[in-house]
């Protein structure tokens, strides 16, 4: 496969992925292509070392399953090779300013992919950096699962623009990143979370921005079932994130009523498909009848994790 022949692939060569409010809506489609590509590739054995001698450093200042094997496995079936740095491995937070460390890993690699907390960390990381960075999750976005999602619902349901998407839950950074991608494909998007629980007002606006330049809608609301009505698309995510253990059970009382469930999705279309990045707490946050139940297409999801972060790493980098 050759890649940077087209006006698109050469606007994406050498960026960062930070956020998909970042990229045009043509530019996401293109990656969604090269990642159907890639995918076509793998299942039919055919082998593409595209980055041959490229190296990806990959910082994990929170644990991850996903995140570490799709991007571990991608840059290998890429021809290059990952290099995995979790915080007792570097000096990134025992003191060494982020800035520091991007500039000495760009003396050393080609692509850095980070997860982490702090959303501000990877900015300061894409700004000093020369090569470029890839936001592997932060508190704020986590753009890579989004770019799998839109992937895994093409797969399902074709071309994205005039869907209805639903998100039910926290409005965290699933939320977040779930709007901005489907408001740039042309979706419609309406979100359903808790009083105090809602996404940040910033990400809102910008996403409504982006929506009003595709003709679709990114709605908040605090009704769960108002969200689900004649949706195409229902995701939700685990109630309590990463570094938020310790509200688990307050949490568990405020969410009850946005448990995804069949009474909840049955006002959905009857083809909809179920989505969630995982880990899921099965009797939480989803029913196992509706995450272990057909329309639901979570391990499409998961594996696609590879397909789409092959894509990001081969057109960045």
């Amino acid at each position: 496969m050759a890649l940077a022949k087209n006006d698109i692939q050469k606007q994406l060569h050498g960026r960062d992925f930070i956020s998909l409010h970042d990229f045009t809506t043509e530019e996401i489609l293109e990656m969604l292509n090269v990642a159907k590509h890639f995918k076509i590739q793998q299942k039919q054995g055919i082998t593409n070392h595209i980055l041959q001698g490229k190296t990806l450093a990959m910082i994990f200042r929170k644990s991850s399953t996903r995140t570490r094997v799709s991007f571990e496995v991608g840059i290998y079936q890429l021809g290059g090779q990952g290099l995995f740095l979790n915080s007792n491995d570097i000096q990134l937070g025992r003191g060494e300013p982020v800035s520091d460390t991007a500039q000495v890993l760009s003396r050393y690699v080609d692509g850095i992919m980070i997860r982490t907390f702090s959303h501000d960390e990877v900015l300061t990381l894409a700004e000093y950096a020369t090569v470029p960075v890839i936001n592997g999750l932060t508190d704020l976005l986590h753009p890579c699962q989004v770019l799998a999602d839109l992937q895994t619902i093409q797969e399902h349901k074709g071309e994205l623009k005039g869907l209805k998407m639903a998100y039910v839950g926290d409005g965290n950074n699933m939320a977040h990143c779930l709007m901005y991608g489907a408001a740039k494909t042309g979706m419609d998007i309406i979100v359903a979370s808790p009083e105090g629980y809602k996404p940040n007002p910033e990400v809102v606006k910008l996403a409504q921005e982006d929506a009003e330049k595709t003709g679709s809608v990114v709605k908040v609301v605090t009704d769960p079932f108002e969200a689900v009505a004649g949706a195409d698309v229902v995701v939700t995510d685990v109630w309590a994130s990463m570094g938020q253990e310790a509200e688990q059970e307050a949490r568990a009382k405020v969410f009850a009523p946005y448990q995804v469930n069949n009474q909840l999705v049955s006002k959905a279309k009857s083809d909809f498909i179920f989505l969630h990045c995982l880990p899921a707490h099965r009797g939480e946050e989803v029913t196992a009848e509706v995450i272990d139940g057909p329309n639901s297409v979570i391990f499409d999801e998961a594996e696609n994790r590879l397909h789409a972060q092959k894509a990001v790493m081969a057109l960045l980098m």
